[in-house]
């Protein structure tokens, strides 16, 4: 059984992550769009219902060749003060060294430092997050869903979606756990997009 791994974010993060990083030329560089990506975590509470939020300020970049399906680089950043679950008194403690940590700790990094493909579209990326200023190795589930010229202007995109379960406690997050308010493992989906850059750029 593959052992739950955590966050993000994180991290998200992720495009492409079916293809086999390589060495030597790197791939074109593509940077995700603000707008369109999008962190989602989910939490039952106490067991009566379901806790949804996301962060609102995600930013990242990679290097992908469409030609050879290699991912030779990926490095995302998660604002954890930008939490948001619609409720102000909940995302305050959110954003407290109970959860987030984010008044010490306000960004989580994640740095890809291999990829496992499964098929032309799905796989995984492997990597090390670094939240609550913990550094451990990640691992995220990622399908890759459309690389096309943008319908609106003249951009090309590449549109991915990733899962992963944070595991709390392996970065020093314990709250509520053993009184079943909050649980330990917290799953986690990433949609995102990224937009290729000129090479004349």
């Amino acid at each position: 059984m593959r052992r739950p791994v955590g966050l993000l974010a994180c991290l998200l993060m992720l495009a492409g992550v079916m293809m086999v990083p390589k060495t030597g030329d790197a791939g074109t560089r593509w940077r995700l769009d603000p707008e369109h990506t999008t962190v989602m975590f989910e939490a039952p509470h106490i067991g009566y219902a379901r806790i949804f939020g996301l962060f609102q300020r995600v930013e990242g970049e990679f290097d992908f060749d469409e030609t050879t399906r290699a991912l030779t680089y990926l490095r995302i950043k998660v604002d954890l003060d930008s939490v948001f679950t619609n409720n102000q008194r909940r995302d305050r403690h959110l954003r407290s060294a109970d959860f987030l940590d984010a008044y010490d700790h306000r960004i989580a990094e994640f740095v890809m430092t291999d990829a496992d493909p499964a098929s032309d579209t799905t796989g995984q990326i492997i990597g090390d997050l670094r939240f609550r200023g913990v550094t451990r190795p990640i691992t995220l589930d990622v399908t890759l869903n459309r690389i096309a010229p943008y319908p609106f202007g003249g951009n090309y995109v590449l549109g991915a979606s990733a899962t992963t379960v944070i595991r709390r406690s392996d970065f020093g997050s314990s709250y509520g756990v053993a009184e079943g308010w909050v649980p330990d493992e917290i799953p986690v989906r990433i949609e995102i997009e990224a937009i290729r850059e000129d090479p004349a750029r």
